[in-house]
């Protein structure tokens, strides 16, 4: 029923279908409900609050993925590199509790989110996820850390920033343009960000081009990696519990690989009966969906991970712009 409405809601969200008016309604609530909830904000009675270091916020300005995740890795990766000690700050969607706790790479997919375990594990970096994200970014500075790293949270307002980083599909871009539910859109298109990095498809003026390049698999069970192409020409099954199933799809299928897709829900939690495809044929799977699959005695199941390429120049301008100032004389 769930993954029958969000196919119901893509196709006039992305597919050209025109909402109707109950969607159109829905949205002037949504709007009016938007504008209410930021009142006390613009009004100046409540105030965001600071982490005691700076704050990047990586997220989308519509519903659903577009791949904040990887390029949150590469980010957290490379600002390292550059010096900073970086702290990851999550809500953990999808995770069963609302405990704050720091992620450590055992740490139970459903007790910490996909996504947060998923960095964890890439970064070796750490990662703390809470429902009071700006409790859990001081929490980060107070252990070391002199940057944090927000995986989502554009519109979560108690968390003050120092970057907005908007990731956005480079295929699907903004949709129609509407907001929720008639579109895609939790705010206003026309919103400030500071970058704005555009993953696949044709980054315009301003925008920073994201790749997601695919790895060789790895096989759930243990044991040595593979190259995609030898699986090629297939056919496989292949898995997708993401934001846009149909892109990892197509990256199989341009791999040389004849593909039976079996989309699933962002977040969704696999049970082993539902990844039972008929025929039997090498499973594979994205490393968000793998964190959540490893334990459930899959055979021939393979996690295919990717990893975001961007111009080195753009963490370079990230950086420049986290560097205290030096006053001029």
């Amino acid at each position: 029923m769930k993954a029958a409405l969000e196919a119901w809601l893509l196709r006039r969200w992305y597919g050209g279908v025109a909402p109707g008016p109950g969607l159109r309604l829905l949205e002037f609530v949504y709007r009016g409900l938007r504008r209410l909830h930021a009142l006390p904000w613009r009004l100046g009675l409540r105030k965001p609050r600071r982490a005691g270091a700076p704050v990047v916020v990586v997220g989308n300005l519509v519903a659903g993925g577009a791949g904040k995740t990887p390029l949150v890795i590469a980010l957290a990766t490379e600002l390292a590199r550059r010096g900073f000690t970086p702290g990851i700050v999550s809500r953990g969607h999808g995770r069963r509790g609302s405990d704050d706790l720091d992620v450590r790479r055992d740490t139970p997919a459903e007790v910490c989110g996909d996504e947060p375990l998923l960095i964890a594990r890439q970064t070796g970096l750490r990662v703390r996820v809470a429902r009071d994200r700006a409790a859990a970014a001081a929490a980060l500075v107070a252990a070391g850390c002199d940057l944090v790293i927000a995986d989502d949270g554009l519109q979560h307002r108690p968390l003050h920033r120092d970057l907005e980083i908007e990731v956005l599909d480079g295929e699907r871009r903004h949709g129609n343009g509407r907001l929720i539910p008639a579109g895609p859109l939790r705010e206003p298109a026309g919103r400030a960000v500071d970058f704005r990095v555009v993953n696949g498809g044709q980054a315009g003026a301003g925008e920073w081009a994201m790749q997601l390049v695919p790895g060789d698999a790895r096989p759930l069970a243990g044991g040595a990696p593979r190259p995609l192409g030898a699986f090629a020409p297939g056919p496989v099954h292949a898995v997708a519990g993401i934001g846009n199933p149909a892109r990892f799809f197509a990256t199989l299928q341009a791999a040389g690989l004849q593909v039976h897709g079996h989309p699933f829900p962002d977040h969704h939690a696999f049970q082993r009966a539902e990844l039972a495809f008929a025929p039997p044929l090498p499973l594979l799977m994205t490393s968000k969906d793998a964190v959540k699959c490893t334990g459930l005695g899959l055979t021939d199941a393979w996690e295919v991970p990717v990893q975001a390429r961007l111009p080195a120049a753009f963490f370079d301008a990230v950086a420049d712009r986290l560097r205290p100032r030096n006053p001029t004389p």
